[in-house]
């Protein structure tokens, strides 16, 4: 095992199985995060040497317990599991679309972090990044980003959780500062996943994206917290 250890959620495929094999890459004994054990050990297989299993469902708490329980050290969390929704805008998604998707996007990242907090707390230098959206920006969504933002209001309920999610790095980017966290969420830009058939149909290399949030884990002492960042390194504007 290297000295280093490293859990990404949902990383038995697209850019979090891309995250987990570059983490590998930079030296890290890698937790792969996968609620499909048969997928999780498949991704496992392919990353190679460094890489292991954590069965892990983001929305189930029992899970999350029982993963939290056998890793004593982290240093670095990556917190990239997470759901699309439909396109819809927010007066043609009904509630229940919102609760499907802040429970992986929202709720999922806050028991996930939390229940890992005591490892993380056991290393020297410990990292989190919330892999986050562009189109999660306010300012790029009433000043339309065309390369992140659909908008009239679309894809309403996946939108808002990850705006959601962004204000959950910043305010527990102030609560860590003081233990030596450096806590930072990252917009992939649109990559070829599954997340949806726009995503599926763009053609954008998920290990360009994985590259941006291996650098916020990387990140120095005197590096920044709380802040919001695009693949390439640029800030995005809240």
């Amino acid at each position: 095992m290297n000295d280093r250890t490293a859990l990404v959620t949902g990383a038995n495929k697209g850019i979090g199985k891309q995250i987990a094999r570059l983490l590998v890459a930079a030296g890290f004994s890698v937790y792969v995060g996968s609620r499909d054990t048969g997928r999780g050990q498949r991704a496992v297989e392919e990353i190679g040497d460094g890489a292991g299993l954590l069965v892990l469902d983001v929305t189930d708490a029992d899970s999350i317990a029982e993963a939290a329980a056998r890793v004593d050290r982290l240093d670095v969390l990556v917190n990239n599991a997470g759901i699309g929704s439909s396109l819809a805008p927010p007066t043609e998604a009904d509630a229940e679309e919102f609760r499907r998707i802040y429970e992986t996007n929202v709720f999922g990242v806050v028991q996930v972090t939390n229940a890992f907090l005591p490892a993380l707390r056991r290393s020297p230098h410990p990292r989190v990044v919330n892999i986050s959206s562009g189109t999660g920006s306010l300012t790029w969504s009433t000043r339309p980003n065309p390369q992140f933002a659909p908008g009239n209001g679309g894809g309403g309920a996946y939108r808002s959780s990850k705006a959601a999610l962004n204000a959950l790095t910043v305010l527990y980017a102030q609560t860590l500062a003081e233990e030596g966290f450096k806590v930072n969420a990252l917009a992939p830009g649109l990559r070829a996943t599954d997340l949806n058939p726009r995503a599926a149909a763009s053609g954008g290399d998920p290990a360009e994206a994985a590259e941006g949030a291996v650098r916020l884990a990387l990140l120095p002492d005197d590096g920044p917290t709380g802040a919001f960042f695009s693949w390439d390194g640029t800030p995005v504007p809240w």
